[in-house]
């Protein structure tokens, strides 16, 4: 028999266990359904391991997050940022990929919304440089690199290609000359070289906020660094319905991890009431980039089947969280879910 698949599983603070159990009930399911060999290591990370280790993730959880295929990550609290962005720096997971669609069933704010947000993943004023100086002056440390810049263009090229052929570079090159100019740069250096059938056209960060509200149908691939995409990844999220829908992917060369956008949601936690789509939807994911990885058609069957059983019962709305105006539990959407994976 082969080597069973690593999955290291965070299941993070606040609803993130709610949400975790969700999905992995749902991965129980397509495991006899696809005949899956997959192990799931579930490890300590986030705002209780570091009152227990004095650290975020303590160093066998990160021994075994090293030695993982994938990590599915629920969200962390407090200590977020210690958790994210060593996993994302350390791994060298450069790309953060957030879709933004509207799924059938859901009310939208606007209807016409299918974009994908490519945000750079391990630079920016994430690299966590911050000093404070005397008379209480407090300076952080801005990096964008060419080479960050390239590769994470080479993603959106690619992404845009499987799509309507559209990249938009968002900036404020007008004020960040040398950083953001460099990014803009190097985009639009990449697309002219190397994929001339892709239009490529450029925004500022406040006009792209601004249209993302007004005329997201505009948008195809977005390509931008780390704090614009993770600000218009969320204002997406709020566009297209809910943001308890939306998956995430953070993806290396060699390694990949998924996880919702949202936050651990602490004044809902313990009700039964959390919205687990973000979460399967990141599994499903996870699946699907495993399969194509390795070549292994039952684990990427099964990544879609999980997809299409999620967008069936959204489209159903029988069974909706409260937050998609519904009155279902987390367990009895979760259950609707797995009540259509064959």
């Amino acid at each position: 028999m082969s080597t069973p698949y690593l999955i290291t599983v965070i299941e993070g603070d606040g609803i993130g266990p709610e949400v975790m159990s969700a999905a992995l009930n749902v991965l129980e399911r397509v495991k006899k359904s696809y005949s899956l060999n997959v192990d799931i290591v579930k490890i300590e990370a986030g705002d209780k391991a570091l009152a227990k280790f004095g650290l975020a993730i303590p160093e066998e959880s990160w021994r075994i997050i090293k030695s993982s295929d994938a990590i599915l990550k629920g969200p962390v609290g407090e200590s977020a940022g210690d958790v994210v962005v060593k996993i994302r720096r350390g791994l060298d997971l450069y790309a953060n990929i957030r879709p933004a669609k509207v799924y059938p069933g859901v009310k939208a704010l606007k209807d016409n919304v299918d974009l994908v947000i490519v945000r750079e993943n391990t630079e920016d004023v994430y690299i966590r440089a911050e000093y404070l100086l005397p008379e209480d002056v407090a300076i952080a440390l801005r990096v964008i690199s060419k080479r960050a810049c390239r590769r994470i263009a080479k993603i959106a090229f690619d992404t845009a290609f499987k799509r309507r052929k559209h990249v938009t570079v968002v900036h404020k090159a007008n004020v960040l000359s040398l950083s953001d100019g460099l990014f803009k740069n190097t985009v639009f250096e990449l697309g002219k070289a190397m994929y001339p059938d892709i239009t490529v056209d450029e925004m500022y960060i406040d006009a792209a906020v601004m249209d993302l509200v007004r005329r997201p149908e505009r948008f195809d691939v977005i390509v931008t660094t780390n704090l614009y995409g993770d600000i218009l990844s969320d204002l997406a999220a709020y566009v297209t319905g809910s943001i308890g829908l939306a998956a995430s992917a953070n993806i290396g060369d060699d390694k990949a991890m998924f996880e919702p956008i949202h936050g651990a949601a602490f004044d809902i936690a313990g009700k039964g009431v959390a919205n687990p789509t973000a979460m399967i939807l990141s599994l499903s994911w996870l699946l699907k980039w495993l399969g194509e990885k390795k070549n292994d058609v039952n684990m990427s069957a099964a990544g879609r089947e999980i997809e299409n059983a999620v967008i069936d019962t959204l489209a159903r709305g029988e069974k909706l969280t409260p937050d998609l105006g519904g009155g279902a539990s987390t367990q009895e959407f979760t259950e609707a879910i797995i009540s259509r994976i064959i």
